[in-house]
């Protein structure tokens, strides 16, 4: 083989296995699980499921992961993201929650909320982004 065809060659291979690499990842990120939930309860209690197969499956876990009777199921995020902020000072009196595609958007929304509900000193508790948040 000539010294021509050698870079070539080698230009096929390495195009051929970018090639294949992109089309792995590109299905392994269509095939993921893609449903959560977020549940939230008295004095800061919450339960978080993400990266499952279906919501329901998602608000089950959630569900038995949040503490207390009061528990309640405050959103589900399909391919996005949630967060839940409440008063550091005072657990029991403010909290919120947010949800959206993007993470820091996600947690602004949460702390805002907990602020409008009266909180002083508003921090994240929890926050989680399924697969394709």
């Amino acid at each position: 083989m000539t010294e021509i065809y050698k870079p070539a060659i080698r230009a096929f291979v390495v195009a051929s296995l970018l090639l294949a690499t992109a089309m792995l990842m590109f299905v392994a990120v269509n095939t993921a699980r893609a449903a959560g939930a977020l549940a939230v309860g008295a004095c800061g209690a919450f339960g978080e499921a993400y990266d499952f197969a279906t919501v329901a499956e998602a608000r089950q876990t959630a569900l038995s992961k949040c503490q207390g009777p009061t528990c309640r199921i405050v959103t589900v995020a399909r391919r996005g993201c949630a967060a839940f902020a409440i008063d550091f000072k005072d657990p029991c009196a403010a909290s919120g929650w947010g949800e959206g595609p993007r993470l820091g958007g996600t947690q602004n929304a949460a702390l805002e909320a907990c602020y409008q509900h009266g909180g002083k000193d508003c921090v994240i508790r929890t926050f989680f982004c399924d697969a394709r948040g």
